[in-house]
């Protein structure tokens, strides 16, 4: 027994190690990348695996469409990275190969298609998942996910911490035993304080007067207690921002309460909490298909669909009918965050003309719906469209 305890002690030692000098690298993290200074900006164009190529390259000609004239003079390229596929990974038995991060890393923000995460029971080894391995590599350290229902009165952002807690030793466990299991949850000072922070510069900089910080800090004391007691010290430099904090179990509970839900504006929280309450609010808004998701850091930044690669789509033949909404949201907020935001908000209110408002097509995922191609087809017709102002505002009325 002592042997045993000995070697799961040393398992555990080597995570502090680690972690330990992870703190340092944040505390020497450097400035924020200014987009302006850049050219070209390299936009970075990653498939991904099952339905991640036919939504991707969808998202990529209406981005190719706006960025049309930047792309000309030298301002913008595309670089499409090949090779994050599943067969690539188990191959080498990584989370993203070599060759492949380092083409990834030679870009300046990414368009990202879903990746495949091996479970229990699939025909592939049990390798670390690419997102969160991404995450890591790129120091992507704030996952935000927007939701809005204006007929529900939601309009929601949400600051998932995206490098550390629950995930990020996900694949760091130890079996102390065959009766043992044993995994860690790992939360920083300077973890917390950089995401909270930037939920609370959020809130300021677009006049939102409410932050909601949750943890389940009443019982995971440690980690999520340090998280709670960072947002109440950062709190005080945003006298302006009131702030409010929620336990994970209630708060899922009051995002489906029709009244309480209309309070809640911007939300920041633990990684493992962020991932399961922003796919809760996706399916509010209209499913887990209709979402993207930034994931921001300093020197880099990648946007993505929040949902999974649906195999069984490209199996039974149907991935051109897979609706590329969600990665068209994503890159809506990646025009955003490089500063074209003219852009940004001009590819918004054509997604919301064809999807909420018109919807004169729509996807089912069938041969009874449209494909891909028609709905990125449907959306570039609609940025043309002189009146498309005009048409957004009259749908606000």
């Amino acid at each position: 027994m002592d042997e045993v305890i000995e070697k799961a002690k040393e398992h555990f030692g080597k995570i502090v190690e680690k972690e330990l000098e992870r703190v340092e690298r944040m505390k020497k993290a450097e400035d924020w990348v200014d987009y302006k200074t850049l050219k070209p900006m390299i936009i970075g164009i990653v498939g991904g695996d099952g339905i991640g190529p036919y939504i991707t390259k969808e998202a990529q000609k209406i981005l190719e469409y706006l960025l049309k004239e930047e792309k000309e003079n030298g301002g913008v390229e595309f670089k499409i990275v090949e090779g994050l596929t599943i067969e690539n990974r188990a191959k080498v038995m990584k989370a993203i190969p070599d060759d492949v991060l380092k083409e990834i890393k030679k870009c300046h923000v990414l368009l990202k298609g879903p990746c495949t995460t091996p479970k229990k029971g699939d025909p592939w080894p049990n390798i670390e998942s690419a997102n969160v391995y991404m995450r890591r590599a790129l120091d992507l350290f704030a996952n935000v996910r927007p939701v809005k229902v204006p007929a529900e009165g939601i309009d929601w952002i949400f600051f998932r911490e995206n490098t550390e807690g629950a995930y990020i030793l996900g694949s760091h466990g130890v079996n102390v035993t065959d009766d043992l299991a044993i995994d860690f949850k790992s939360i920083t000072t300077q973890g917390s304080e950089r995401i909270i922070r930037l939920a609370f510069d959020y809130a300021k900089k677009n006049n939102i007067n409410k932050v909601t910080v949750v943890t389940k800090a009443n019982v995971v004391k440690t980690t999520d207690g340090k998280f709670l007691s960072t947002a109440e010290k950062i709190s005080k430099d945003y006298p302006n921002v009131k702030w409010d904090d929620w336990f994970i179990d209630i708060m899922t509970a009051k995002l489906i309460d029709p009244q309480r839900r209309k309070e809640f504006r911007v939300v920041v929280l633990p990684n493992l909490y962020g991932d399961i309450i922003t796919d809760e609010a996706a399916q509010i808004q209209g499913g887990v298909g209709t979402a993207g998701s930034a994931n921001i850091g300093k020197s880099y930044a990648m946007f993505e669909a929040i949902h999974g690669t649906a195999p069984r789509m490209v199996q039974e033949g149907r991935a051109k009918y897979a609706d590329p909404t969600s990665i068209i949201r994503a890159a809506v907020m990646l025009l955003n965050h490089v500063g074209f935001n003219d852009y940004g908000k001009k590819l918004q209110k054509a997604l919301d003309i064809c999807t909420i408002y018109e919807k004169k097509i729509k996807c089912t995922g069938r041969e009874d719906g449209a494909t891909g191609a028609e709905i990125a087809e449907y959306i570039i017709e609609t940025l043309k469209d002189p009146k498309l102002e005009e048409k957004w505002l009259g749908y606000q009325k």
